[in-house]
């Protein structure tokens, strides 16, 4: 692509546009106006021939993937290649077509380049504004011509892929020191009770050794009494189960950066994410689960950083999705495929009545096999009704009594719930970390798996 710069448009105005006027008034100037147009002419078309490829000996490369996190300044960098020998250095502009949840300062940069060949790194400053997945599509040059009448563009044809996950550095920074330091400064022992649930071996029965504890298939064979030998379990399973349906859309007035409102699930995938930083800081196994209407990812407890990995690569790309959850579905789809006993947390909305009696009513098939937990982000407006200050108008009375009658049935949940041996947690935004951290360093504590 081709266009003609500002010299070459001064150019035709200062001396065209004169002769056109006096070949206008003189006839005489005609021919004088004629040669003007064609030497003019012949030498923007030497122009033209001499730099027509000279944006052919630059190329661009882009970086196949860039991560970065959300909100966090990145830099994104790539190469700008010269393979035409040049006496004297020369600029170019190089722009880059950024999509919409990427901020850029300056899209387009002038850089000049040093008359020899070679490979020249270049780098924008970005902030990603929101989570996902996007693609640079190509890089934009543009170069003058050798005397600067004509400029010439071309778009490269590779691309780049940028991937952008949750930033876990506010949620961190929320969290208590004795949960996240690495040093070791603030984390105490803690004495753990009971005897532990994980077998070790077989001795022969010592007088006190409790009933219960004899193997009976072994003191049949051997014809003495054998005990068991339990130890604390070293490894446990975690798994955080996330709701990625209608209600998790639900907006958070002042949650997101500069008091912005922010989804739901922004938290509930940061909570998710930091819960397996913790779990593998004390040793056990964490795995995911992503569900609406149908079990989106699943993601088998494990540690180590492929494995934490692999877990941000599931949820960078999850979005809400505008159905009901389908509790049936997830719960048998858990229950076929979770053989041992592990802590479920489940991250979802209780709040509508009808979602709260399935989820119930399916719970039974794993509260009987699994420790079951559910969280739920409390909306702002759900609260008792003396709890928020006086009113001012008949609107807000009307305001908080429907606030008060939400709170009272989830209250009405939680109860139901705890009959089946389920803990349901009301947390808000900012606290959730910390309180989905604090249940499960209980649990470890208390042994209850």
């Amino acid at each position: 692509m081709i266009a003609p710069t500002n010299r070459l448009l001064l150019w035709a105005s200062w001396t065209l546009f004169p002769c056109a006027v006096a070949a206008a008034v003189d006839p005489n100037f005609v021919a004088l106006g004629l040669v003007a147009l064609l030497t003019g002419s012949i030498l923007a078309l030497i122009d033209l021939q001499r730099g027509y490829k000279f944006p052919e000996s630059i190329s661009v490369t882009l970086p196949e993937l860039t991560r970065y996190s959300r909100l966090a300044n990145g830099r994104y960098e790539l190469f700008v290649e010269s393979k035409e020998e040049r006496r004297n250095p020369y600029t170019i502009r190089v722009g880059l077509s950024v999509p919409d949840g990427l901020h850029m300062e300056e899209p387009v940069q002038t850089v000049t380049l040093p008359g020899p060949a070679g490979r020249f790194p270049l780098s924008w400053d970005c902030v990603p504004q929101r989570r996902g997945q996007y693609t640079i599509e190509g890089a934009y040059l543009e170069c003058q011509s050798p005397w600067g009448l004509w400029n010439l563009r071309r778009h490269t044809g590779n691309t780049g892929e940028i991937r952008v996950y949750p930033n876990l550095v506010p949620e961190r920074n929320r969290l208590a020191s004795i949960f996240l330091n690495r040093t070791g400064f603030g984390i105490h022992a803690q004495r753990q009770i009971g005897k532990g649930r994980e077998f070790e071996q077989l001795r022969e029965y010592i007088p006190g050794d409790s009933y219960e504890d004899i193997h009976w298939k072994a003191t049949a064979r051997r014809g003495f009494p054998i005990t068991k030998i339990y130890q604390i379990e070293r490894t446990q399973e975690v798994y955080v189960i996330v709701d990625a349906s209608r209600l998790s859309a639900r907006s958070i007035p002042g949650s997101g950066p500069g008091g912005e409102p922010e989804a739901q699930l922004e938290h509930s995938l940061s909570a998710a994410l930091l819960l397996g930083v913790v779990a593998e800081k004390q040793g056990d196994f964490f795995g995911l689960v992503t569900f609406s209407n149908r079990v989106h990812s699943f993601i088998r407890a494990g540690k180590g950083r492929g494995h934490f990995n692999s877990c941000r690569e599931a949820l960078y790309t999850l979005e809400p999705q505008r159905v009901n959850p389908d509790f049936e579905e997830l719960c048998t789809f858990i229950r076929l495929r979770l053989r041992r006993r592990a802590l479920l947390i489940f991250l979802t909305n209780l709040d509508d009545p009808v979602l709260a009696e399935s989820f119930s009513k399916n719970l039974e098939l794993l509260s009987n096999r699994h420790l079951v937990m559910v969280n739920m982000i409390t909306p702002a407006h759900v609260k008792p009704i003396f709890s928020q200050g006086q009113v001012k108008n008949l609107d807000e009375i009307y305001h908080h009594l429907g606030g008060h009658l939400q709170w009272q049935t989830l209250r009405e949940t939680q109860r139901n719930l705890q009959r089946h041996g389920v803990k349901m947690h009301l947390a808000s935004h900012e606290s959730l970390c910390a309180d989905m951290v604090s249940q499960y360093v209980n649990v470890k504590q208390r042994q209850a798996l």
